[in-house]
């Protein structure tokens, strides 16, 4: 029954079986190209030292979908690994074809992937199964194993071009080039080496070389070649700049010219860049008050395709300032904003201070500082004009100023919102602008870095405060609210301190006022610096914060750049005093990096021997500790007598708890021989002759906060010291002494800065024992009074008129220091 159903079928179909194989021959071979190449990526081979067997499979797929994605009918790779197919090497051509056609096939791939150094190179090797193509091969070297997927993006795209037929660029050169590299010529082009070759996309890129600026003519050349087309981008260079002359410059120094030139030499001839050099020359010019200035360019031929750019410069007279005019300002007459400007009307000494000359970026300065003027004086809407700047023959530059000043804005309520961490009492403590009655945008900023300054301190390193002001324009008032948003506390997760190669850590970390694990302060912070900087072992200290492992901890980066802290001098000088001196001195104020201070010094004049040995310790015990002695041996001729003394200190200092302040103690042993009195010398003097034994004890106090403890720009130092000798202490002399002293010092401009100082002292002899001549006080020198000899201010013996001292002293500095 079933054998005769099928032989119905078959009777049945046999006609519309032979209806079919005469419509397949009917249909045109064009639309039979029309269907997808059939392709057989086989499996690749790996030539590389370290072992990567996944990648023959890996590539092998990689590929196949690449392909199948440009619409080729790909076998999948799992189907060819099963067969004989897999294993045909590409030097058996008519294996390969065989049994490709097998497989129903058109196109057989078999590719290699092989590195060298870090270089990668993809080989495919393409075989036709019809015989009337012939095989070919591509090949992409990539610079590393990492950029794979570009490269196989590459060769898929240019075996896609290859198998379908499509012309495509075999090879990419440039000619003509001498000074400008391939590489940069190439890097602005599109069309890349086995690319589908399009005329559209090499016009593109022609015009794109030729906007790079250096070349005068750019053309392509094209040939026929066994790939597809090899493409030649010829190009003729511009001249280059072999020589830069300026002439007719007398007034301004021709090295700031030709940097404000911007241009240099064996540059590419570029007429754009020449004219905008032109408008920075006139600029310049114009900087300097040469306003008639006249530049013009001009270009000769040189050998070896240079030329040289001549720039032709009438500079003309130098234009003065003659008036500064303002429109529209009734709050404040011209001379009070003229008080706030650099730039000024020429005036009669204009030939030494240089008044009248017209800096632009100096005038623009002057600008803000006006408008920021009004808006600290409660103009909140006030606005200054951009200046006008005209010039008239023989008279001068005249500049206008225009100013709007609109109301002025009295202070409304000020209030705190948001994260409050003190009484809100104590915060309005930190606030300057309740006590101002008008609007003022300087102390408004200043409140809101006082606010700020209170978070940190606490830890909120983040914090942020915000002045939102809200203008009453009927009753010309304004209110502040300052919202604060404390962010997270933050502390320090680690310190890291580099470039200290000789200091030791430890000696930094002991300067620092924060510690790991602590909270972050803005101000103890600001005093770390300054203590690392009051050391004098390093030229630079940098002080950086940056992001710890969580978003609350946070990273010092400390950077040191240590200076010599050892120092051998030897020197011969004079002074009315002691006439010629000679020194010698060895000391080392970082003694092997532990911060200690070693030295010794001896001193050699016509009227002193000198001799000093000093150690100091300044963390005693790892303890804000200090402790030091000093030995000596010291001969001094006075006018009436000799002293010769030997003696000692020792020193201990420690912290008071306040900031900036320590105390003393320090312990003072001095044996003095007194010889050589003359005969007609005071009494007083005579008393001193032989032996004299000074064992004192002296307690100080002392608050110093000078950014550097020598050439001190800002800051101040106070002490006060009580000296008792004799008593319990023993010795000869007997007596108490007070000593006072308080020095200011204030930064001023370049460097320089302005010091002011007093000192006072008291001395009183006590029962028991004596007060010798030389301990009391005597002015003069350098370090007192200049233009007196050491010594020489000193009340006198009526009788004889021997300089013996006073009790009392008191004396008054002014200094302008500047660094030499």
């Amino acid at each position: 029954m079933i054998q005769k159903t099928f032989s119905y079928f078959g009777r049945v179909l046999r006609p519309f079986s032979v209806l079919l194989l005469l419509l397949l021959f009917l249909i045109p071979p064009d639309v039979m190209a029309l269907l997808p190449e059939k392709i057989a990526v086989l499996p690749f081979k790996i030539y590389m030292l370290k072992p990567m067997d996944h990648l023959v499979l890996g590539l092998q797929e990689m590929l196949t979908a690449r392909l199948a994605k440009e619409g080729f009918d790909l076998i999948n790779p799992a189907t060819i690994n099963k067969g004989e197919l897999s294993k045909v090497k590409v030097s058996e051509l008519d294996v390969a074809r065989r049994m490709g056609k097998e497989k129903g096939v058109d196109w057989v791939i078999k590719g290699s992937l092989t590195q060298i150094g870090k270089k990668i190179s993809l080989d495919l090797a393409i075989i036709p199964i019809s015989t009337e193509k012939r095989p070919f091969s591509i090949f992409v070297v990539g610079d590393r194993i990492d950029k794979l997927d570009q490269v196989m993006e590459r060769v898929a795209a240019t075996a896609t071009n290859r198998i379908k037929g499509v012309v495509q660029i075999d090879s990419i050169s440039v000619q003509g080039n001498k000074r400008i590299e391939t590489d940069a010529i190439l890097a602005v082009i599109e069309s890349q080496k086995g690319a589908k070759y399009d005329q559209d996309t090499l016009n593109k890129d022609l015009r794109s070389i030729y906007q790079m600026g250096f070349f005068e003519d750019v053309q392509i050349d094209t040939e026929e070649s066994p790939g597809g087309k090899s493409v030649a981008f010829k190009v003729s260079e511009k001249p280059s700049i072999g020589k830069i002359t300026l002439l007719g410059t007398k007034k301004i120094d021709q090295k700031d010219l030709v940097e404000v030139l911007g241009i240099k030499k064996y540059s590419i001839i570029n007429m754009k860049v020449i004219k905008d050099s032109i408008e920075r020359l006139k600029d310049h010019y114009h900087q300097k008050g040469y306003y008639h200035v006249e530049i013009k360019e001009s270009l000769e031929d040189l050998p070896n395709n240079e030329v040289s750019l001549i720039y032709q410069i009438k500079e003309g007279d130098k234009a003065y300032i003659r008036e500064i005019i303002f429109e529209g300002n009734v709050a404040f007459d011209d001379d009070d904003l003229k008080d706030l400007m650099e730039t000024s009307e020429k005036g009669f000494f204009s030939f030494l201070t240089e008044s009248g000359h017209l800096d632009k970026k100096k005038l623009e300065g002057d600008i803000f500082k006006i408008k920021s003027f009004y808006q600290n004086n409660g103009y909140i809407k006030a606005r200054v004009g951009e200046p006008d700047i005209s010039y008239k023959e023989d008279e001068g530059l005249i500049i206008t100023v225009t100013i709007n000043e609109g109301p002025q804005y009295a202070i409304g309520k000020v209030m705190l919102e948001g994260d409050l961490i003190k009484d809100v009492d104590e915060l309005y403590q930190a606030l300057k602008i309740t006590k101002e009655k008008v609007y003022n945008r300087e102390v408004i900023r200043s409140d809101t870095l006082s606010l700020s300054k209170i978070y940190s301190d606490e830890g909120y390193a983040f914090i942020d405060v915000s002045p939102d002001i809200k203008e009453d324009d009927k009753a010309h008032k304004v209110d502040i609210t300052y919202k604060i948003v404390k962010g997270k506390k933050i502390r320090f997760e680690r310190i890291i301190i580099t470039g200290n190669d000789k200091t030791r850590d430890k000696v930094i970390r002991r300067e620092l006022k924060v510690i790991e694990g602590g909270y972050f302060s803005g101000e103890k912070l600001k005093r770390s610096s300054q203590n690392l900087h009051r050391l004098g072992f390093f030229e630079e200290v940098e002080v950086n914060t940056k992001k710890g492992s969580s978003d609350e901890e946070m990273v010092l980066d400390i950077h040191v750049k240590e200076r010599p802290t050892g120092m051998l001098s030897f020197g011969i000088g004079y002074s009315s005093a002691e006439h010629t001196i000679g020194t010698l001195q060895i000391s080392q104020n970082n003694l092997f990096g532990r911060g200690q201070s070693l030295s010794a010094k001896a001193s050699l004049s016509n009227k002193a021997t000198r001799y000093t040995l000093s150690f100091t310790e300044p963390w005693l015990f790892d303890k804000p500790l200090s402790a030091g002695i000093d030995l000596y041996d010291w001969e001094y001729e006075y006018d009436e007598y000799i002293k010769d003394s030997t003696g000692g200190r020792l020193k201990l200092g420690f912290p008071l708890g306040l900031d900036f302040t320590r105390g003393s103690v320090i312990y003072t042993y001095d044996d003095a021989d007194i010889s050589d009195v003359l005969e007609t010398a005071s009494q007083i003097i005579k008393d001193m002759i032989g032996r004299n034994v000074t064992s004192s004890l002296t307690l100080g106090v002392s608050r110093d906060s000078r950014d550097r403890r020598f050439n001190a720009k800002k800051g101040s130092v106070n002490s006060f010291t009580v000296e008792y000798a004799g008593g319990f202490l023993g010795g000869d002399n007997y007596f108490t002494k007070c000593r006072a002293r308080s020095a200011w010092f204030y930064p001023f401009f370049w460097d320089t800065a302005f010091s002011m100082q007093g000192k006072w002292g008291y001395i009183n002899q006590r029962p028991g024992g004596e007060l010798p001549v030389y301990e009391k006080f005597r002015l003069g020198g350098m370090n007192t009074v200049r233009g007196f000899r050491y010594g020489t201010v000193s009340p006198i013996d009526p009788a004889t008129g021997d300089r013996i001292g006073g009790e009392k002293m008191m004396v008054y500095n002014i200094e302008f220091r500047f660094p030499i």
